[in-house]
């Protein structure tokens, strides 16, 4: 079986469960972007020094995974299809290591620019993406009966946000510019 079905070429494309909409769907754009975030996770491991970031970063690929396929199922079909759901589970173990790692970083003071190191440079683009990811669901709300989602990705960015500092903590001032 080719991976090219075709049955895009029209600018439709189906949810999980067989529903048609239109490629510009809200709810297409917004596991769209949640798939284009975990595509970006997955350079940005390739950069990260931190064994223990990267181990939360792959764990945060498969919640993202598990998202995007809430997403695809938007039309109630997730329930007979026994998709898995993101759940307290999921914010918990995001809310720990928020935790942790702003508890390993000094206050932050002053604005800091999204640059650095490669790895914190990296982390700050998913961390724009992850918002992108946050304002479509926003904007396909009224399909999205699990709110876990979007609090799990406001979450997810302030994550990455410390992530990125905390690859620029200790490295040269011109590397890691703080304002």
């Amino acid at each position: 079986m080719s991976i090219s079905t075709k049955t895009g070429d029209k600018g439709e494309t189906s949810l999980i469960g067989g529903d048609r909409v239109r490629k510009n769907d809200s709810r297409i754009e917004a596991y769209g972007t949640v798939d284009e975030l975990n595509a970006l996770l997955g350079v940005c491991l390739n950069v990260i020094e931190s064994p223990a970031i990267k181990s939360v970063i792959s764990q945060v690929q498969h919640d993202l995974f598990t998202i995007g396929a809430e997403l695809a199922a938007l039309n109630g079909k997730e329930m007979t299809m026994n998709l898995p759901k993101l759940t307290e589970e999921h914010l918990a173990f995001i809310d720990s290591a928020l935790e942790t790692t702003e508890g390993a970083l000094p206050q932050q003071r002053n604005f800091i620019l999204p640059k650095g190191v490669p790895s914190a440079a990296h982390l700050h683009l998913a961390r724009t993406v992850c918002r992108r990811a946050e304002r479509g669901i926003a904007a396909c709300a009224s399909h999205n009966p699990n709110p876990n989602i979007m609090r799990y990705l406001n979450r997810l960015g302030d994550l990455l946000f410390l992530f990125a500092r905390l690859e620029n903590k200790g490295k040269a001032p011109e590397e890691a510019v703080q304002y």
